[in-house]
């Protein structure tokens, strides 16, 4: 059986999912069909010239994408129905690539101008991301300038030792982390060893509603370095124990993911695929790429991913490489902790042109 079909099949096996989690049509969410995952695919062959995003055609695809995945009259009603006036809203991106493979700055600056736009102060809204020195170094932080809003790393704002994910997985702690100690003096005690991944304070007592903004990038081990990867290893520490330790990561990512600070408090997620990079990981490497110009929505992260990762999949067999798999099993545990669909049947595409 040739590998594409393998995998599509293996991508389609999944059990029925409740539609009480986020990642399932919610009320104010234009309904998919019933127990189905809606994703709103907006294209645009204009939405990039010579590899960079096309900031006017992005912040039109941006509305409306938020106007069909939320079925209002307009985009001002629509970001209106997805995010409160007292909301801090965290702009979540991945900068760690750059500005050309991780999330677009163009993207991010449509989506926090459909928010001021629509009447949401300027400063209740920041951007963020694991650490300031990536976003600023992406270009992040010229953007948050320009619009009058906050940028801030996840680790840089301090981390809140009353919210951890804890694993049995003994981690080696480094410089940063919360837990991490080391007495250089000879007579104290080291702690230089942990299980516990703690959470961002921006996360755990800051933002409210979240908006998860990541590109359509491969990761070597969780698949895709889509939302659930992102959002994951961007608000922890303790991280570099999953990354070392493919299996572990597996199951980490969705858990960490699933934390009630986090998944219960997503306006929405979106995917940014003006380009699909196929290789490179956390490295820009364009070479590897395919042109798509697609912005994704959705309140299902799995659902997106999983898509993601398919795309990728069809790019890689396109360039004769083989393709990636590794990604299937975080999707399952995603989907065992209800927090979205690896179905392909149970995702319920619209496209706008």
């Amino acid at each position: 059986m040739p590998r594409v079909i393998l995998t599509l099949l293996l991508l389609c096996q999944s059990f029925c999912l409740r539609a009480d989690r986020v990642g399932f049509a919610e009320p104010g969410i234009l309904g998919a069909n019933e127990g189905k995952s809606r994703v709103v695919i907006v294209r645009n062959p204009a939405a990039t010239r010579s590899l960079a995003a096309v900031p006017a055609v992005v912040s039109a695809m941006v509305s409306n994408g938020v106007v069909a995945l939320t079925g209002k009259a307009s985009a001002s009603d629509a970001w209106r129905s997805l995010v409160k006036t007292q909301d801090i809203v965290g702009v979540k991106v991945y900068s760690v690539p750059g500005p050309s493979s991780g999330t677009r700055p163009a993207v991010a600056e449509a989506v926090v101008r459909g928010l001021i736009d629509a009447g949401h102060p300027a400063s209740r809204v920041v951007i963020w991301d694991r650490r300031e020195a990536d976003l600023r170094a992406a270009g992040f932080g010229e953007l948050a300038e320009s619009l009058g809003v906050r940028i801030s790393g996840a680790v840089d704002a301090g981390l809140d030792p009353d919210v951890a994910y804890e694993n049995s997985v003994l981690g080696q702690l480094v410089y940063g982390d919360l837990e991490f100690e080391r007495d250089t003096s000879g007579g104290g005690t080291n702690r230089v060893v942990g299980r516990r991944s703690h959470l961002s304070r921006l996360v755990t007592r800051e933002i409210t509603r979240h908006i998860i903004i990541a590109p359509m990038l491969n990761h070597n081990h969780a698949g895709v370095s889509g939302i659930l990867y992102t959002v994951a290893s961007g608000c922890t520490d303790n991280f570099i124990r999953f990354e070392t330790n493919p299996a572990l990561l597996l199951s980490a990512v969705p858990e960490i993911f699933g934390q009630p600070v986090i998944a219960d408090h997503v306006a929405f997620h979106l995917v940014d695929a003006l380009i699909g990079q196929y290789e490179g990981s956390q490295r820009g490497l364009l070479h590897y790429s395919s042109i798509l110009n697609e912005l994704r929505f959705s309140t299902d992260p799995v659902a997106l991913d999983t898509l993601s990762l398919v795309d990728l999949n069809r790019m890689r067999v396109a360039a004769g490489a083989r393709e990636m798999t590794n990604g299937l099993p975080l999707f399952e545990n995603a989907r065992m902790l209800e927090l979205g669909t690896d179905d392909l049947r149970k995702i319920d595409i619209l496209r706008v042109e």
